[in-house]
């Protein structure tokens, strides 16, 4: 009987616990698929950038962001659930980017009836290149001289005011536009993913890439430099017709899943919502002069002077004295790589001063930026200057040392009286006779047409006339009295090196 009483019991305890499971596995239906993966805390849960964790604050999860960018292209669906969105794109094709306000009544009233400018960036993904950017868009230059790698189809536009593109950034462009009215702007981007890779054999992978906006505000002072919001995506970018074909070949694979497979995929969205992200960071953001170029123009396309002709002079190299000092703000770090070629990095030393840069020890540098840029950065940040190949000091040959050399006196007094005369650095890199003859016609403050020779005093007083093989054979630090002998053209001389 006591076996016949427990039976119900045990009955009752096991039908509530499938009573229990059941529950518990219908509480995540419509959670994983359908429009609920679009929801604001699923999307500001991805991860801006690979092993890296969102940089925004816990208590976004249900913040209503100002502003929402839609770019009308289907995500893949060979996707996993909780990883980001991939939109294939095809090369030099027009897609959308729809500027929507996603204000509340009250919010942000200082940009109510004024302009915004949004930036447009194609960076890389990866944080390997990332680090080398700067290296990678200069190759992609050399390869493609006159082409750009993202660029705003003005015509199919809406709502633009004044676009932009700089001819020494050919990942970026911006404009103005009114956040009250319809704006859609048409990008097209001319790299393809497979132009960073390895190369090493066929058949090799795309790189993906990153489309980014960052929206700034007007100041005071009429400078767009107070951030408002950023949004990316990821892209990788085809051949012509070559996303369409990707997208085709992922839709047949999901459709050879079996249904338990493709629940931990997410599915094929018609556009592509961008995440909220870090704005990037750049030198106009913090140091932009005001825009006089913005105006009611929707057919300017030039940033500044420039009438963003890809035939661009290149931009002068930084001073040989530009040194960072401990006093630098962090602002001015920020300018000091850019200037110094470390635009990959800036991201990374954002809050950085002069300073705490200048702390940083040689190891420090290799371990954050690698091997081959963080020697380059450490010996620039030391204000390190590298050694020229041959140095020679050089002297004007006086009256008075030759009437001294004519009366042949001894070379003890020659030499007492030798050093009275002023001596001159000359720093050689070639090696050569040409390169010799500009450094002393610099020196001297004359043409280097007016040298017509330059020898050297031999054995007995000959001239011996300098070749470059005589100077790669010169002592480092020789000295040299310059005397001067009239050529037989009118107007040039003739140096001897004593």
């Amino acid at each position: 009987m006591a076996w016949a009483l427990k039976l119900p019991l045990a009955d009752e305890v096991i039908e509530s616990g499938l009573v229990q499971d059941f529950d518990a596995s219908l509480s995540g239906i419509g959670q994983e698929l359908g429009a609920g993966a679009y929801s604001m805390s699923d999307v500001l849960a991805l991860p801006i950038f690979k092993q890296e964790e969102s940089s925004l604050p816990p208590d976004n999860e249900n913040k209503i962001l100002p502003f929402q960018y839609v770019l009308c292209a289907a995500t893949s669906p060979a996707v996993k659930l909780h990883d980001e969105t991939l939109t294939y794109l095809n090369q030099g094709q027009s897609y959308e980017i729809r500027m929507l306000d996603n204000r509340k009544l009250g919010e942000l009233p200082e940009i109510n009836g004024k302009l915004v400018k949004s930036i447009f960036r194609v960076v890389f993904h990866d944080r390997r290149l990332q680090y080398t950017e700067h290296q990678q868009l200069e190759g992609w230059r050399w390869n493609r001289p006159g082409d750009r790698i993202l660029d705003i189809d003005i015509p199919m536009s809406v709502g633009i005011i004044d676009p932009r593109a700089n001819p020494n950034q050919l990942n970026t462009v911006e404009f103005l536009w009114d956040p009250a009215k319809r704006t859609s702007v048409f990008i097209q981007v001319h790299c393809i993913s497979t132009e960073f890779t390895m190369r090493k054999h066929g058949g090799e992978k795309g790189v993906p890439f990153r489309v980014q906006i960052d929206t700034f505000k007007e100041n005071e002072n009429g400078e767009y430099t107070e951030h408002l919001h950023s949004a990316s995506c990821q892209i990788k970018v085809f051949k012509p017709k070559g996303a369409d074909r990707k997208q085709k070949t992922d839709r047949e694979k999901m459709e050879k899943r079996t249904p338990h497979e493709k629940e931990k995929y997410q599915p094929s969205y018609e556009t592509t919502i961008l995440t909220e992200c870090s704005p990037w960071p750049e030198i106009t953001y913090v140091n932009n002069s005001p825009s006089p170029g913005f105006n009611s123009s929707h057919n300017s396309f030039s940033l500044g002077e420039g009438n963003g002709s890809p035939n661009h002079q290149p931009e002068p190299p930084p001073p040989v004295t530009d040194n960072l000092l401990p006093t630098t703000t962090p602002q001015e770090a920020q300018q000091w790589l850019h200037r110094n070629r470390f635009s990959t990095f800036t991201r990374l030393f954002t809050n950085f001063s002069g300073a705490d840069l200048l702390k940083l020890t040689r190891d420090d540098v290799i371990q954050i930026c690698g091997p081959a840029d963080g020697i380059r950065l450490f010996n620039a940040l030391k204000g390190r200057m590298v050694r020229p190949r041959l140095t020679i000091y050089v002297c004007q040959e006086s009256l008075q040392l030759r009437e001294q050399q004519q009366q042949q006196q001894q070379q003890q007094q020659k030499h007492e009286d030798g050093d009275s005369n002023v001596y001159h650095a000359i720093y050689l890199e070639e090696l050569t006779a040409v390169e010799l003859t500009e450094k002393i016609a610099q020196l001297f403050s004359i043409s280097p047409c007016q040298i017509s020779q330059i020898y050297k005093q031999g054995p007995t007083g000959i001239h011996v006339l300098i070749s470059d093989e005589m100077i790669q054979n010169f002592q480092e630090e020789a000295c040299f009295i310059l005397d001067t002998m009239k050529a037989e053209t009118n107007d040039s001389y003739h140096i001897i090196l004593k």
